[in-house]
């Protein structure tokens, strides 16, 4: 592992902002004969390791896909699972990522969370304020496309009070309706469980980043595999859409 961390340091060009697609809990419990909910309990472990292994790496932003609008369709036993587990996880991973000083933020549709895990998200988010290692943001109760019909309203409510001339809406506007605004945009996401897919995550944010994916399910997903991910990251060639010229 220290090997990998040492190419990884003489290679230099670290991606600022890492996004996780966090996938495979289901399966990974699934193949076990577990409940799905122990699942999602194993990968509290892959998120300490993640959080750990970008510290080290030098990853300057983290952005973990925790909820998705879509999950508030699964059975309810399961959203409440989920909701304990952000509660729970709140409460215990709170003093250690100060520790380490991982600032937290939460972004979604945080109205649509229950006082409880609300009220937990948000002392976690008081509590780690001002740290300066990393930027952790979880994503909860976020989808991309929701947040783009969000921005279409504001911008709309915009026009509407005179405030916004709809010729003055350009790429800086729209983002600074997006629950990212003051983030850049991801330079590398990784989906594990091997589906070549976006799921509904930050569709506006990753027009050019770069995407990788493992097999590895999330529980099983260490910080070997995310210094993996940033190797194979610093081997691309980013051009952003342009050539040079010859």
């Amino acid at each position: 592992m220290s090997d990998l961390l040492d190419r990884i340091r003489v290679n230099g060009d670290v991606p600022a902002h890492v996004a996780v697609i966090m996938d495979g809990n289901g399966r990974w419990a699934g193949e076990r004969g577990l409940p799905r909910h122990l699942g999602h309990r194993e990968g509290m472990k892959a998120v300490r390791e993640t959080i750990e292994g970008a510290v080290d790496a030098g990853v300057e932003i983290l952005t973990l896909f925790a909820f998705s609008t879509e999950n508030w369709n699964r059975p309810l036993q399961e959203v409440s699972a989920l909701m304990r587990l952000l509660q729970h996880y709140a409460r215990r991973e709170s003093e250690e990522l100060c520790r380490q000083g991982v600032e937290v933020h939460v972004l979604g549709e945080l109205d649509r969370v229950d006082d409880a895990t609300r009220g937990a998200v948000d002392a976690i988010v008081a509590d780690t304020r001002g740290g300066s290692a990393l930027r952790l943001n979880l994503m909860i109760s976020y989808g991309g496309r929701e947040e783009l019909v969000r921005s279409a309203r504001l911008l709309a409510e915009r026009v509407r009070r005179g405030e916004l001339a709809p010729e003055d809406i350009d790429e800086s506007v729209v983002e600074e309706t997006l629950f990212t605004r003051d983030v850049p945009s991801p330079d590398l996401l990784i989906r594990t469980s091997g589906e070549y897919r976006i799921s509904n995550f930050m569709l506006w944010q990753l027009a050019y980043t770069e995407l990788y994916v493992t097999p590895v399910y999330w529980p099983d997903f260490g910080r070997m595999n995310l210094f993996e991910a940033i190797l194979d990251f610093q081997s691309r060639d980013r051009r952003f859409g342009r050539v040079e010229s010859s």
